[in-house]
C-alpha cells in the first residue's frame, strides 16, 4: 500500500537479483516494435493510471524525459500535458523510436512560416536512442523523469536510480511503474516443474525499490502497489502477448533453444492447474513510485557542497 508520509526503509543496499542481457532486451524490442500495440492492453493500462498520478503533482518542467518510451503511447500524453516543456524520449532500441516517430509528423512549412512570424509553438519532441543505465544528459537538466513499465529491464537498478537522480535538477520529479516479483507468478510456478532453469525474469521488491531510491538521494520516496490479472484462452495466448511486447526471458543464464513438444505439453499440463472459471490467469504486481530531487548542494550526510568557479573568479579580477 502507499505510505502517505514517505518510505522509510532499511539501510541496507539490496544486491541486483536480475541478471540480464542487456543486447537480448534490445533485440526483443526491435523485434516486438511492429507487434507491440496489438498486445499491450495491460501497459497501456498502467501507462493511464501512472498518468493519473500526475494530477496530484504541482510541476510545471521545463524538460520532461520519458525513459523507455516504446512506442510512445505515453510520450504522447505528457506532450499534450506539459505543451511548453521540452520533451525527451529515450529508448534503448531504435524500432521503438521508429514507431514513436510515426506519431509525430515532422515540422511543415506551415508550422515553420507560424514561427518565423512570431507564434510559439509546442517544442519538437527529441528522440534519444540509449540505454536508460547510461543517459547521455547533463546534471540537473530535466525536471521530470518519467518511466512507466520499464525500470524492470534494468540491468543494475540501483545504477539506473542513481543516474536518474543525476539529470534531475533540484525540487525535479521521478514518477515510474514497474513490476514486482509475483508479477507472472503462475508461469514461473509451471516452468519450475520443468526445470531449474531461469524462465521468467525476476523482478525487485517494492521495498528494496525503496531502499534504491533512498541511495540513490531521493527524498521521501512514496511507493504503491496492486495486483492486475489477465486472463486468457490458453497458455499459447499468453505466450502470444508476452513475445509481442517484447518481453522475453533475457536472463543472462536462460537456457538457449526452444521448449520441445514434450516439454511444451507438461508446461501447459503445470499451467492448467490455474484455470478458473474456464479461463487461466496471469497475475501482474504493478508498483507504483515517485520520489522529488532535494538541494543537491548538501552531501547525504549533511555537509554542504560549495562549487567554486576558479576560472571565472580569475577572469573577473582581470588575472586571466
Amino acid at each position: 500500500g502507499e505510505h502517505p508520509d514517505g518510505y522509510k526503509g532499511a539501510n541496507v543496499m539490496p544486491k541486483p537479483i536480475n541478471q540480464l542481457d542487456r543486447d537480448e532486451v534490445r533485440r526483443a524490442f526491435d523485434h516486438a516494435a511492429a507487434t507491440y500495440d496489438a498486445h499491450a492492453v495491460l501497459q497501456r493500462e498502467v501507462c493511464d493510471r501512472l498518468l493519473e498520478r500526475l494530477d496530484y503533482m504541482t510541476l510545471q518542467p521545463q524538460r520532461v524525459l520519458d525513459v523507455g518510451t516504446g512506442t510512445g503511447y505515453g510520450f504522447a500524453r505528457l506532450r499534450e500535458r506539459y505543451a511548453e516543456a521540452e520533451p525527451y524520449a529515450l529508448d534503448i532500441a531504435p524500432a521503438m523510436l521508429a514507431a514513436t516517430r510515426t506519431r509525430f509528423p515532422r515540422e511543415g512549412w506551415t508550422r515553420r512560416a507560424l514561427t518565423l512570424l512570431g507564434s510559439r509553438s509546442a517544442p519538437q519532441p527529441q528522440l534519444v536512442c540509449a540505454d536508460m543505465e547510461r543517459l547521455p544528459l547533463a546534471a540537473s537538466s530535466v525536471n521530470l523523469v518519467w518511466s512507466s513499465l520499464a525500470l524492470q529491464w534494468a540491468v543494475d537498478l540501483e545504477s539506473t536510480l542513481r543516474g536518474f537522480h543525476r539529470v534531475l535538477a533540484p525540487g525535479g520529479l521521478l514518477m515510474f511503474a514497474t513490476f514486482g516479483p509475483d508479477t507472472l507468478k503462475e508461469l514461473r510456478a509451471a516452468f519450475a516443474e520443468l526445470d531449474d532453469a531461469p524462465h521468467v525474469n525476476r523482478f525487485a521488491d517494492l521495498h528494496d525499490i525503496g531502499d534504491m531510491l533512498i541511495g540513490a538521494g531521493f527524498s521521501s520516496p512514496v511507493m504503491e502497489m496492486e495486483m492486475l490479472t489477465l486472463t486468457y484462452a490458453d497458455l499459447k495466448a499468453l505466450m502470444r502477448d508476452l513475445k509481442g511486447i517484447g518481453a522475453h526471458n533475457a536472463a543472462a543464464t536462460r537456457r538457449r533453444g526452444l521448449l520441445g513438444k514434450s516439454a511444451w505439453t507438461r508446461l501447459e499440463q503445470a499451467y492448467e492447474q490455474n484455470r478458473q472459471h474456464g479461463r487461466l490467469p496471469a497475475t501482474f504486481e504493478v508498483i507504483y513510485g515517485h520520489a522529488w530531487v532535494g538541494d543537491k548542494s548538501r552531501r547525504e550526510d549533511g555537509r554542504q557542497v560549495i562549487q567554486l568557479n576558479i576560472g571565472e573568479r580569475r577572469r573577473k579580477l582581470g588575472l586571466a
